[in-house]
């Protein structure tokens, strides 16, 4: 199991170069299972995991 701060980085580095892919979605999607169901980083990034696919299907 990965520590907050390294799920956070993780997560951050898969969308630093502007991949969007659906294996980017996929590997943050598999961060997130990393931690706690009640944990506040799991909550704020899949908040901003729903966010990013959404910009990502506009600009399709």
């Amino acid at each position: 199991m990965l520590t907050e701060a390294e799920v956070q980085r993780s997560f951050s580095q898969l969308f630093r170069g502007g991949d969007r892919s659906t294996e980017t979605f996929d590997k943050a999607e598999a961060l997130l299972e990393e931690l706690r169901a009640e944990s506040p980083l799991r909550h704020r990034l899949s908040l901003e995991l729903d966010e990013l696919r959404k910009l990502c299907d506009a600009g399709s």
